[in-house]
Parts: C-alpha cells; sequence; structure tokens
C-alpha cells in the first residue's frame, strides 16, 4: 500500500504553528515510505473565509521548507485541489446518500432550530440535537418543497441506538453511542459542503489512507467513519496528535503569550530548520537523547507509534529559542549575513544605518553570531557599529564609582591608543598594551575595561572588548572617548 496523507488548511486567518507541526508529521509519514504528500485546500467555509488567506499559507508552507507531490500550482491526478472548486462533487455524493436513505433533506428554518436548542437547554440536556424532524417528510411532500425553491440542507441520518469504534493509531480504541452524534448538516443551503461531508469525500477519492490531526478533531471522527461506511468505503488509519499548549499552562496555545501564526514566528527571525526540528518534539520522542535533527533524519526516525499518548504539549519558547541560536552559530558569518539580508528584505527591516560594505557588516556578524537567538536582535545589538551611541553618564560614571576615575581611565587610555600605529590596531596587541597599562596604574580590570566598553558602545555587554575596538578602527574609538572626556 502507497502511504498517502494530506494536509487541509482553510484560508480563514493566518496558518496555525501548530498546522505546521501537523504538516510535518503528515509530510514525514509519508516520504518515509516513500509515499506522497497532499495539500488541499478546504475552504467552503464562507463565513470566515479571508481574502489572500490561501495565498499566504501557500507561501508559508513553502518557506517553512516544504513543498507538495499532489496540491495546488502542482495539479496531480485528482485536480482540483481547491473544494470551492469541487461543488459538483460534494453535491453528486450528497444526493447519493439521500437516495441511500443515510441523509436527508431538511427544512427547517433558522427560527425553529433556535427555538429547538432553546427548549432542549431548557430541558436540561447537555447537548443540543436535531429533531429529525424533517426526516418523516413523505416524498412528495419534499418534492414539492423542493419545486417550490424552499431552502434546504441535507443532513447525515445517524442510525439511533447503535455505537461507533474509532481505532486511533495513538489513543486506541474510542467508543462513541449514536444516541451523542447530531444529524450533522452535510451540504448547506448555499450549496456548499460542510467540513464532515467534504473531508470524507476528497480523502476518499484522493486516495488518502492515513489521517494525522490534531485532537480536536476526535470528536468528528465518528461522524466521519459513519459517512464512510454509508458510502461503502473502506476507513482511513486515523491517529490524533496531542494540542499544543503553553509551558506551565493547561490552556491551548494562546496569543496573550507570544506569537501563534507560523508567519510570525518567521517575522520575529526564526530561522525555518530550527522551527522545524523544535516542532518534531511537539509530540514525537525518539526514546534517545538526541536532541538535533535535520529534516531527513527525521523523516527517517519518524513513526506514529513514537507520538505520545497525551492531551496537550508544552510549547516551551525558551527551547525554540534555544534551537534557534543552536542552528544560528551553525552558519558561516557570510552565510548568516545572507539569512539576514534576505530576511530584512522580506520583513522590511532596516539592518543597519549608514552606508557600509557588505565586507565590514560580515565581520560584525562574525563578532556578534554566538550572543544572537534570533535575526530580529541583530538590529539590537549591534547598533554601535553603524551609528553613535547615545552614553548614560549615569551608566559610564557607574563603572568606577566617581567621575574623576572614570575620566582618569579614559585619559590614559586616549593617550595610549592614541599612539598605536593602525597597522598595529588588532585584538591581540590592543588587549596587550591595555594590560600593561592597566598593571602601571593599577586599574581594577572590571572598572577600566567596562568604562571603556560603556564608552565607545553604550553597552554594559558586547562581545570581547579589543575585537569591538579593531572593529570599530582607532579613529571612531578615540572619536568615542574624546566625545566623553570633552563632558
Amino acid at each position: 500500500m502507497t502511504v498517502r496523507t494530506r494536509m487541509a488548511p482553510s484560508p480563514t486567518g493566518e496558518y496555525h504553528i501548530g498546522g505546521m507541526r501537523t504538516l510535518l508529521y503528515n509530510y514525514a509519514l509519508a516520504k518515509k515510505h516513500n509515499g506522497q504528500f497532499i495539500l488541499r485546500i478546504e475552504d467552503t467555509d464562507r463565513e470566515r473565509f479571508v481574502e489572500g488567506a490561501m495565498e499566504r499559507l501557500i507561501r508559508v508552507i513553502k518557506d517553512y521548507g516544504f513543498s507538495w507531490d499532489e496540491g495546488p500550482e502542482v495539479g496531480g491526478p485528482h485536480a482540483p485541489y481547491i473544494q470551492s472548486e469541487r461543488l459538483d462533487i460534494y453535491k453528486k455524493h450528497a444526493l447519493e446518500l439521500v437516495e441511500k436513505g443515510h441523509a436527508y433533506y431538511c427544512f427547517c428554518t433558522k427560527e425553529r432550530l433556535e427555538e429547538l436548542r432553546e427548549s432542549q437547554k431548557a430541558q436540561g440536556k447537555p447537548t443540543t440535537k436535531y429533531d429529525k424532524h424533517c426526516l418523516s417528510l413523505s416524498k412528495e411532500e419534499i418534492q414539492e418543497k423542493l419545486n417550490s425553491g424552499i431552502p434546504y440542507v441535507i443532513r447525515l441520518n445517524v442510525p439511533e441506538n447503535n455505537t461507533v469504534v474509532v481505532k486511533d493509531k495513538i489513543l486506541g480504541e474510542i467508543t462513541f453511542p449514536t444516541n451523542d452524534i447530531d444529524d450533522q448538516v452535510l451540504l448547506k443551503s448555499d450549496g456548499y459542503p460542510t467540513y464532515h461531508l467534504a473531508v470524507v469525500v476528497d480523502d476518499h477519492l484522493m486516495e488518502i489512507n492515513y489521517v494525522l490531526r490534531g485532537m480536536e478533531w476526535l470528536p468528528s471522527t465518528p461522524k466521519h467513519i459513519l459517512l464512510y461506511k454509508a458510502f461503502g468505503w473502506d476507513l482511513p488509519i486515523y491517529a490524533h496528535l496531542p494540542l499544543l499548549k503553553e509551558k506551565g499552562g493547561t490552556q491551548k496555545l494562546s496569543k496573550r503569550m507570544g506569537s501563534v501564526a507560523a508567519t510570525e514566528f518567521l517575522a520575529e527571525g526564526y530561522l525555518p530548520e530550527a522551527l522545524n526540528n523544535f516542532l518534531m518534539f511537539l509530540g514525537w520522542n525518539p526514546g534517545t537523547e538526541k536532541e538535533i535533527y535535520s529534516l531527513e533524519e527525521f523523516i527517517n526516525d519518524f513513526s506514529i507509534e513514537k507520538v505520545g499518548k497525551t492531551d496537550l504539549v508544552s510549547f516551551d519558547r525558551d527551547k525554540l529559542l534555544w534551537y534557534n541560536g543552536y542552528y544560528i552559530r551553525q552558519l558561516s558569518a557570510e552565510e548568516l549575513f545572507n539569512r539576514l539580508s534576505a530576511w530584512s528584505e522580506k520583513h522590511n527591516i532596516k539592518l543597519y544605518e549608514g552606508a557600509v560594505d557588505n565586507e565590514y557588516v560580515i565581520k560584525v556578524t562574525s563578532l556578534v553570531q554566538e550572543r544572537l537567538k534570533t535575526l530580529k536582535e541583530f538590529t539590537e545589538v549591534t547598533e554601535y557599529f553603524f551609528r553613535e551611541p547615545k552614553v548614560d553618564q549615569t551608566l559610564l560614571v557607574k563603572q568606577t564609582g566617581s567621575k574623576e576615575k572614570s575620566e582618569d581611565i579614559l585619559n590614559s587610555y586616549l593617550n595610549l591608543y592614541s599612539s598605536i600605529n593602525k597597522a598595529d590596531w588588532t585584538a591581540e596587541f590592543l588587549d596587550e598594551k591595555s594590560h600593561e597599562l592597566l598593571k602601571e596604574k593599577e586599574y581594577k580590570p572590571k572598572e577600566a575595561f567596562m568604562t571603556i566598553r560603556v564608552a565607545v558602545s553604550g553597552e554594559t555587554a558586547t562581545p570581547p572588548l579589543f575585537e569591538v575596538l579593531t572593529l570599530l578602527g582607532k579613529e571612531k574609538t578615540l572619536m568615542r572617548i574624546k566625545q566623553h572626556l570633552s563632558n
């Protein structure tokens, strides 16, 4: 059996990071078994449809490094792969169910349905259900209403006093009483299918045999199984993945805690390979201590059996930062510069002030690379390399405890640095001579070098001081020290 998996996002907003985790697992399962991964766009919810969202979700999936064997832009034997272009297919299958007695026309008005819901609530029923009122209509009554143009939906005829067994690859067997399942609308009055009809018809016609999806879809699964059986089709293999929660919390991932859209993480300067590596472990565990996985390694090691049986998995944002910092450090300075340039252009972010050549920026990049956790931090930690820093005089004096001591240190090092030839202006030579002066003047290393650091950068934390001075150059270093002595 050729493994065929799919991801079927809805263009109702920005693509959720949890969706990207689910896509990753579906992709890995298909590729591990030399199968096919299909992308399908489920755009039948017209009330929540967002213009441009489909194009954005396709773009972000590509930005994370994924492609698909069949779907929008690439086509395939089961095209079209956008549900709004398949309406005739869904109507044909809905009518087939009506003919078989597994579905029926419902002409109830919104007012009647609302009254029914309120009545059932008043009776204390835990859930509200349709009462099968229109199931008793005769063929003649149905035809008369259809001829009169009365709006209708088509509902699933759920058998009473029965059970549906979901055989889940992760959760095991779960039983659902049919008396708890509503006669779900399959085809809406506007001719669009609901999710339940469309997903079953498309998964069957597109030969999807593994359905990996989030735990939130588990209550829908018995409805889907009823539809498969009504059509007489073989069931796919189901596996419901744990949902994501904030670290230390019990609720699903929330915008209140930070980004939740896949594209937001890219905009904040996370690398796709770091994001994917992080997402791999949100439910799956290799059973080893290994934490760094390329996509190819993950595909090789992935199996549904290694996905944990749990409701919620912690989305540890600190761990994501750790991953991103790791992947940033694996790049050469030139590669990191290229990634920074592409990222800043895409997200319309200015990396630095002034006209400087790429060689200088690459040197700056190399110097701060160890400290970066996201690309976005680059502008914060390198500003003083590209523009004159605004130095807090209080912060400067704080390093020694007095203005007089600060000025003494700055004067001493100004004289030293003025005497050094540009040819000798290297980190090693500056280090050597600065420590000789330190010993001669009996300065404390911390107060002396922190005073210089603050004077030339405005910061208390920078890369190694003498490497910073080397890159700034003799002229700029002297100018910045003089500026503080003249204040």
